[in-house]
C-alpha cells in the first residue's frame, strides 16, 4: 500500500479558488484512492467512480450497467438490503448512486466518526453484492413501470429518441437506463457477469474529502477493498465519434399533443477538449443562460416557449451540441425558424465584447459553488483525475474563462454552432406539424409507440 502527496496547496491569493491537498495512495487490489482532509465540519464524503458506464453495455442488454449498479445496495454476502439499510441510516449517512455514459458514482457522506463503518460497508457492496433474485425481479419490474410511465411525458420520450437516432448504434446512442425490451430480458446471471467483468478495482478511483486523515483513509481503503479482485485490468475503450446524423428530421407522432417538443443536435468535442472555454463562454450567451438570445427572442419577444435551452454535452470519446425547446403545435416551424436564426447569427458574428464579457462574469461567479461542499470537491477531483483535466483546473479555470476573446467566438461558433444543417426530432401531432417542417430535409414519421 503506497502512499505519496501529489498537490502542493497553493499560497493564498485573493480571489483564487483552490482544492485541499491530495493524497494519492493505491491498496493491493489495485485501487487508486485520493484523501483531501477539509474541515470544519465533522463530515466525509467519498466518491467511488468506475469507468462502466452506459457505453459499457452489452449488445442487447442497454441499461445494465445502471440496472447493476442499483442493485448492489440490494445485498451483500453479509448482509441484507434491510441490514444495509438499516447500517446506513443508523449512523446518519446517505448513499446514492448516478451513472453517465462513460461511469457509474457511487456516493457515501457520514459523520466522520463512523467513516472507518461506511467504508467498509461501501466495500462489501462492491466488493460482494449477493443480487438475490428476488431483488433483481422487484427491480425489473420497477424499471418497467417507469418506462410504462414515461410514455406519457413528452419530454422524456424526445430526449430518448434524440439520443438514439443523432448517435445511431455508437456506444453513446442509447438512454443510460436502456429500454423497456432491453431491462425485459434481464436476468441474476447478466448482472452478476456484468458485475464480475466490468466493476473492479483497476477500472475505479476512490476519493474521500473532510474531517479524516489521508492516513486513515489509506488504512481503512486497504480493509475495505484490499481483497477486490473482480473486473477488467483496463477500462473498455470507447470507440471515437462517429459521424452523428444531420439535415434530417425524425418526427415522433403522438396525436394527442397540442405541444411540439423540438430536440436540435449536432457535432461536439469530448470533455477536456481545447475548445471547451471559448464554447462554453459562447454558450452562456447564445443558450445556456437565463438572459441569452434565444430566451429572450424566443420567449421573451415572441412568446413561443416558456423554455429553451442550449448546451454541449461532453463524453470521453466525445460531444454534441444541442438545443432543446417546445411550443404549441401550430408555432412549430416558427421556433425551429427562430432558433435557428439566432443560432446563425452567432455562428456568423461571434459574441461581441460587452455581452461577452456579462456572460464569462456571470459563469465565473457561479463557479465557486464547485467547490463549496465535501460532495463537490469530491466530483470535482474525481473529475480533474478520470479526465485528465490537470491539477490546476479549478485554480485557473475563471481565468481560462475570462480571457476568452470574441475572435474565439467566432472560432469556436463556427465549429460547432450547426455549421451544417442540424439533426431535428420533433413530437407531436404529425398530421398537423408535417407540413410545417418543410425544406428542413428529409422528413421520417414514427409512431411514440416505437420510442419507449
Amino acid at each position: 500500500m503506497a502512499s505519496r502527496a501529489t498537490r502542493k496547496k497553493p499560497p493564498a491569493t485573493t480571489g483564487v479558488l483552490s482544492l485541499p491537498p491530495v493524497t494519492e495512495s493505491t491498496t493491493s487490489s489495485g485501487l487508486k484512492v485520493l484523501a483531501a482532509e477539509r474541515g470544519p465540519l465533522p463530515l466525509v464524503t467519498m466518491r467511488l467512480v468506475v469507468r462502466a458506464g452506459s457505453a459499457s453495455d452489452p449488445s442487447g442488454k442497454h441499461g445494465l450497467a445502471d440496472f447493476t449498479a442499483r442493485l448492489l445496495r440490494r445485498g451483500t454476502e453479509r448482509m441484507s438490503a434491510d441490514e444495509l439499510d438499516e447500517a446506513i441510516e443508523f449512523v446518519g449517512a446517505s448513499f446514492s448512486v448516478g451513472i453517465n455514459e462513460d461511469l457509474v458514482s457511487f456516493f457515501v457522506t457520514t459523520p466522520a466518526e463512523h467513516f472507518p463503518a461506511m467504508i467498509g460497508v461501501l466495500g462489501q457492496m462492491l466488493r460482494e453484492p449477493s443480487f438475490p433474485e428476488r431483488e433483481v425481479v422487484q427491480a425489473r419490474e420497477r424499471v418497467l413501470a417507469q418506462f410504462a410511465n414515461d410514455l406519457d411525458d413528452p419530454s422524456t420520450v424526445a430526449d430518448r429518441t434524440f439520443t438514439r437516432a443523432l448517435w445511431g448504434n455508437h456506444p453513446y446512442g442509447h438512454d443510460v437506463g436502456g429500454t423497456a425490451a432491453h431491462v425485459g430480458s434481464f436476468t441474476r446471471e447478466d448482472v452478476v457477469r456484468f458485475h464480475s467483468e466490468r466493476i473492479g478495482p483497476k477500472v475505479s478511483l476512490l476519493v474521500v474529502v473532510g474531517a479524516v486523515s489521508p492516513r486513515l483513509v489509506a488504512e481503512e481503503a486497504e480493509k475495505a477493498f484490499g481483497g477486490w479482485t473482480s473486473g477488467p485490468e483496463a477500462p473498455l475503450v470507447v470507440p471515437p465519434m462517429p459521424k452523428l446524423a444531420s439535415g434530417r428530421v425524425l418526427l415522433v407522432d403522438k396525436p394527442d399533443q397540442t405541444q411540439s417538443q423540438v430536440r436540435m443536435g449536432g457535432p461536439g468535442f469530448f470533455i477536456g477538449h481545447v475548445d471547451y472555454f471559448p464554447s462554453t463562454a459562447t454558450n452562456i450567451a447564445l443558450g445556456g443562460g437565463f438572459t441569452s438570445r434565444l430566451m429572450n427572442e424566443v420567449r421573451v419577444e415572441r412568446g413561443l416557449t416558456y423554455g429553451i435551452h442550449s448546451y454541449f454535452d461532453t463524453m470521453s470519446a466525445g460531444g454534441m451540441f444541442g438545443i432543446t425547446t417546445f411550443t404549441q403545435t401550430e408555432r412549430t416551424r416558427e421556433i425551429i425558424d427562430v432558433t435557428l436564426g439566432e443560432v446563425a447569427k452567432v455562428r456568423e458574428g461571434g459574441i461581441p465584447a460587452a455581452e461577452l464579457k456579462k456572460s464569462q462574469r456571470y459563469l465565473a461567479g457561479l463557479y465557486p459553488l464547485r467547490t463549496e461542499t465535501n460532495e463537490s470537491v469530491a466530483a470535482v477531483i474525481s473529475d480533474i483525475r478520470v479526465h485528465g483535466l490537470g491539477d490546476d483546473w479549478v485554480e485557473k479555470f475563471r481565468e481560462r474563462l475570462l480571457a476568452v476573446k470574441p475572435k474565439q467566438t467566432v472560432e469556436v461558433a463556427g465549429r460547432y454552432l450547426f455549421p451544417k444543417s442540424p439533426f431535428l426530432v420533433v413530437l407531436g401531432k404529425a398530421s398537423a406539424v408535417k407540413k410545417q417542417l418543410k425544406g428542413l430535409g428529409p422528413v421520417t414519421v414514427v409512431p411514440a409507440s416505437e420510442c419507449e
